[in-house]
């Protein structure tokens, strides 16, 4: 039998405020444990909630950016259970009148095809604290940080649209630039600025019904969450065709063992006894606040893609590698005002800048590299002071924060050698050495000599380390096998 995968998303995005939502504790993170949250947020009788006006606006603003409605007013609730780290007993949150109503996000597929994903709605709330378990099932005990209670939150959930691991994971990067191009979210989903809710249903191919969907709760990671999904469509997938039934259920995924495993059944809305605060009247937004939010709305990031694609001549993939980060975007555009070479900038950061970030684990804001210090090192490409070989050996040693690329050209003598009569014994030493070579090029078609110089050129390279200029020494070692054949 034929399988369709059925995707929603609930995502998570910690807002970018100094304060907590309703108090005015510190939302800094690394803090000592349980070092920022004060009475307001644990609920100390005599304590009343006040909206941080922030975390309004920033709603707002997620929600034009994705053109959706904004409700006039929305109403914040009690979400009622028990858990350690919620210190109240219950969550603040939005459910029948949310800030942000429906919208929607288009995304683009590995085929080129645009395709719009369906946003529900996204509503404010407050984060939870984080419990620490001990390593060893042994100890049993758990250990909680309050410091995170009461970060403002945006929940945006998406219309059950994804039909793959693929498409959920472009919609979540997709949101991941929104935000943190309208500077609502850092985007460090290293430190929980974003987590993900993975709802996953199979169902015969061709089917218009739903089928039982689990959870798979806080992936905070794009890698992660395509692991995760793969794992639960497989596992499904697996216990229908086995005649078992999928069981409606929150499943926990292990990045490090790759395993998932069931935490509990699935709640349902009315499990969580939902009714309005008492402590926070409704918020009434005017049309003139909402206005004068669009107004100074910043470039979006589709936006700033086709702006790359007419302004800078780049392509599609280019454009769309450097605007889904903002980071990256940014370091383009700095780079560009110092360096007008569009193509060749998007090739170093989509290329070697972002391998080495990867390999790091980090981000751009947390590395040594500069656009002035990438921009350095091009400039030494263009005017052949180095080649391309070397010029990413330079790079690494820029990137550890060795020197800029003048310096360390300078003292390890990587200066590219043009040398006329240098290259010509250089040359003429590998054609003596390789007769062998010398006659199958030779014998060799003339339109597939072209191929055969590959050789000659890897020991011009070796013998040289990598300093010999290519183009001279190329035209230098066809100059002297034609003089052969002649």
């Amino acid at each position: 039998m034929s399988w369709e995968t059925v995707i929603g998303l609930e995502v998570h995005v910690q807002l970018s405020t100094n304060t907590k939502i309703f108090s005015n504790a510190s939302t800094e993170f690394g803090s000592e444990q349980n070092s920022q949250a004060n009475e307001i947020d644990l609920a100390l009788p005599g304590t009343l909630p006040v909206l941080n006006k922030a975390a309004l606006e920033y709603a707002i603003m997620f929600g034009l950016a994705i053109d959706a409605e904004i409700n006039n007013e929305s109403v914040f609730e009690r979400k009622n259970y028990f858990y350690p780290d919620l210190p109240k007993g219950y969550q603040t949150t939005q459910l029948e009148k949310p800030i942000v109503g429906k919208g929607s996000v288009p995304i683009t597929l590995s085929d080129g095809i645009i395709k719009n994903i369906g946003i529900h709605h996204a509503h404010l709330e407050e984060d939870a604290g984080k419990s620490l378990h001990s390593e060893s099932h042994r100890d049993g005990y758990s250990l909680v940080d309050l410091n995170r209670a009461g970060t403002p939150l945006i929940e945006i959930v998406s219309e059950p649209d994804m039909r793959s691991a693929a498409e959920a994971v472009a919609f979540a990067k997709k949101l991941h630039s929104i935000v943190t191009a309208i500077g609502i979210c850092d985007g460090d989903m290293s430190q929980g600025s974003m987590r993900f809710d993975v709802n996953i249903s199979v169902r015969p191919a061709g089917s218009s019904e739903f089928g039982t969907r689990t959870e798979t709760k806080n992936l905070n990671s794009f890698k992660f969450m395509e692991d995760a999904i793969n794992l639960e469509v497989n596992r499904q997938i697996r216990v229908l065709e086995d005649g078992g039934k999928i069981m409606q259920e929150t499943r926990l995924y292990n990045g490090v063992t790759k395993k998932s495993q069931s935490m509990r059944s699935k709640e349902e809305a009315n499990d969580y006894r939902y009714f309005p605060c008492p402590d926070l009247l409704p918020v009434h937004v005017s049309k003139e606040f909402i206005n004068n939010l669009k107004k100074d709305l910043p470039e979006l990031p589709e936006n700033k893609k086709n702006r790359y694609k007419e302004q800078y001549g780049l392509s599609e993939y280019d454009a769309n590698g450097l605007t889904e980060n903002f980071l990256f975007a940014k370091f383009f555009e700095d780079s560009m005002r110092l360096f007008d070479k569009p193509k060749l900038l998007a090739n170093w950061i989509l290329g070697d800048v972002s391998s080495k970030l990867n390999q790091a684990n980090i981000t751009l804001k947390d590395s040594l590299i500069s656009p002035k210090h990438l921009v350095e090192l091009l400039k030494r490409i263009e005017d052949k002071t180095i080649s391309n070989k070397i010029a990413k050996e330079v790079f690494e040693e820029i990137f550890e924060g060795k020197g800029n690329a003048d310096s360390i050209i300078k003292e390890k003598g990587l200066s590219q050698i043009s040398d006329a009569k240098f290259l010509e014994e250089l040359v003429s030493e590998v054609i003596s050495d390789n007769p062998n070579m010398v006659e199958d090029y030779i014998k060799t078609d003339e339109s597939k000599r072209k191929k055969k110089l590959g050789g000659f050129m890897g020991q011009v390279m070796q013998k040289s380390k990598g300093q010999a200029n290519p183009q001279q020494a190329s035209e230098l070692l066809i100059k002297h096998l034609n003089d052969i054949i002649d």
